[in-house]
């Protein structure tokens, strides 16, 4: 633990980060899956619409600093391919 007044403010204050970056990720996890289980259906339109909505929460999440930027990035790009085999051209 701790013993200077300083790395107490900021143990305490990485512990609240933590706890607001699980947050973030916890409903970044959430979105996805709920895009996972639209195209697991098969239902294309539902699937488009969940992925606008993971694609803005994705987002957020980088911007946040909870995930790295690239990593949602990644996630949004192979999210979106698969809505793309799903639907037919």
């Amino acid at each position: 633990m701790a013993n200077h007044k300083s790395a107490l403010k900021r143990a305490k204050q990485s512990e609240v980060k933590r706890s607001i970056n699980s947050g973030y990720k916890t409903h970044a996890k959430n979105v996805v899956k709920d895009v996972r289980a639209a195209i697991g259906e098969g239902s294309g339109d539902k699937a488009k619409e969940s992925l606008k909505k993971a694609v803005s929460v994705l987002q957020k999440t980088a911007s946040k600093g909870a995930i790295h930027r690239k990593k949602a990035s990644r996630k949004i790009s192979r999210l979106a391919a698969q809505i793309n085999q799903l639907s037919p051209r």
